[in-house]
């Protein structure tokens, strides 16, 4: 007598391979995607000038960020986000990282460790609300995780305006407590998608500023390829805090 079972579950089988099949696929393909995305250049043409600002590019091997001087060509930083802000806002903070990213792995994941499986899930197939990271630093040093670049004072002020898109007037956005007594959240516009990605935020923001970077940069490698270490280019400078 045959089992009628034994065919239902060599059915479920044959169901799950072809799923994981074209899953893995389908992974597979927006990785290369985003490779070839971030390797066609926008702004090819990048000669660091004499009389410009120094910036950072600084990465953990999966998020990527801004780092800016609070004080340049003006503009003050600690008006835009105060230190006041901060759990801890004595410090003579000299330079702030600026990032984007989704408010549910922002606020909920602080270490890796708590990065679910669900979350990545949802956060794939679905998106979700931007939030905006802003980390405050006192005199960073350049290194293979913290580039330093030099570009001109237009470029610095058009990445001024670019890091400030998502970001709602003051009186209509919350800040939450960060990873650390000099890091904090503020409300951002925007939504999180597989297209626009935390490193894609970054890559646009460079790219809105003429900053030589990818067509498109959804992984923090996509964002990184365009900015050498600093024993590496001509145009590379230790980073100094513009007067």
């Amino acid at each position: 007598m045959v089992d009628p079972v034994a065919p239902a579950a060599q059915r479920a089988l044959r169901l799950l391979r072809a799923a994981s099949g074209w899953a893995a696929l389908a992974i597979g393909a927006y990785f290369l995607c985003g490779w070839i995305g971030s390797s066609f250049p926008a702004h090819r043409e990048f000669a660091g000038p004499e009389d410009g600002i120094d910036i950072m590019i600084a990465t953990n091997g999966v998020h990527t960020s801004v780092v800016v001087p609070v004080r340049a060509d003006g503009l003050d930083w600690h008006r835009v986000f105060p230190v006041t802000d901060l759990a801890e806002p004595a410090r003579p903070y000299t330079h702030i990282g600026i990032s984007w990213g989704q408010r549910d792995v922002f606020l909920d994941t602080p270490t890796w460790a708590d990065l679910s499986p669900l979350l990545v899930l949802r956060v794939a197939g679905f998106g979700g609300e931007g939030l905006m990271h802003v980390e405050h630093w006192v005199n960073p040093q350049p290194s293979e995780h913290y580039r330093p670049l030099h570009i001109s004072r237009a470029q610095y002020r058009a990445l001024v305006r670019a890091l400030l898109r998502d970001l709602p007037p003051r009186g209509q956005r919350r800040h939450y407590a960060g990873y650390g007594p000099q890091d904090v959240f503020y409300d951002a516009r925007g939504t999180y998608t597989l297209y626009l990605t935390c490193n894609e935020w970054t890559g646009e923001s460079l790219r809105r500023a003429g900053i030589p970077t990818g067509a498109w940069t959804p992984f923090a490698g996509s964002v990184m390829k365009w900015v050498p270490p600093p024993h590496e280019g001509g145009t590379q400078k230790a980073i100094r805090t513009p007067d």
